[in-house]
């Protein structure tokens, strides 16, 4: 699915996320048009990412907020 975001620095991106597994894990992958790749995964009530992706926090929880509104509906 593509996705539209604004970024802090006020550019705004399309993003496609999709659902897959890593190690048995259920992730959520991001690609951004420039190639970017983030893996979000949830762990309780938490979004996290991996450790070397560098996604702002405050993108992953509205991320992952948006993603639990897509799963519950």
């Amino acid at each position: 699915m593509d996705y539209k975001i604004k970024l802090s620095d006020g550019t705004t991106q399309i993003v496609k996320i999709f659902a897959t597994t890593y190690k048995k894990l259920k992730v959520w992958k991001l690609n951004f048009n420039n190639g970017k790749e983030i893996m979000l995964y949830k762990v309780g009530s938490e979004w996290l990412q991996r450790t070397e992706d560098y996604l702002e926090q405050c993108y992953v929880v509205a991320i992952g907020a948006y993603i639990d509104g897509l799963e519950q509906a």
